[in-house]
């Protein structure tokens, strides 16, 4: 499995590489009030998927530290519960009766 994720990931590797190499020309990105950025069109795109992926996990992120708050007060409840169950374990078990006494 390792070795199939490695060659895919090398194949990849090798398609943006040529992608890269390929789109080297330079491109103007226009902003408004006249400002406008000249670079190659690989760098602006890798800019904007890098752009894109940081808005992802920051978009992410209140769902993520919600569900830790919740698993977080769930496991409390379990260990409350296991707890619980334990003593009423301990307090179901009746204490030996004595043996019968005899008198002399």
């Amino acid at each position: 499995m390792k070795l199939l994720f490695r060659i895919v990931a090398v194949l990849l590797f090798i398609i943006f590489f040529g992608f890269a190499l390929k789109n080297t020309e330079e491109v103007v990105l226009r902003f408004f009030l006249n400002y406008e950025i000249r670079s190659p069109l690989v760098l602006l795109l890798l800019g904007f998927f890098a752009g894109g992926a940081v808005l992802g996990i920051l978009g992410m992120t209140p769902t993520v530290f919600r569900y830790r708050r919740e698993l977080a007060k769930q496991k409390k409840a379990l260990l409350a519960m296991q707890k619980e169950s334990e003593s009423q374990k301990i307090a179901r078990v009746q204490p030996p009766s004595p043996d019968g006494i005899v008198n002399q």
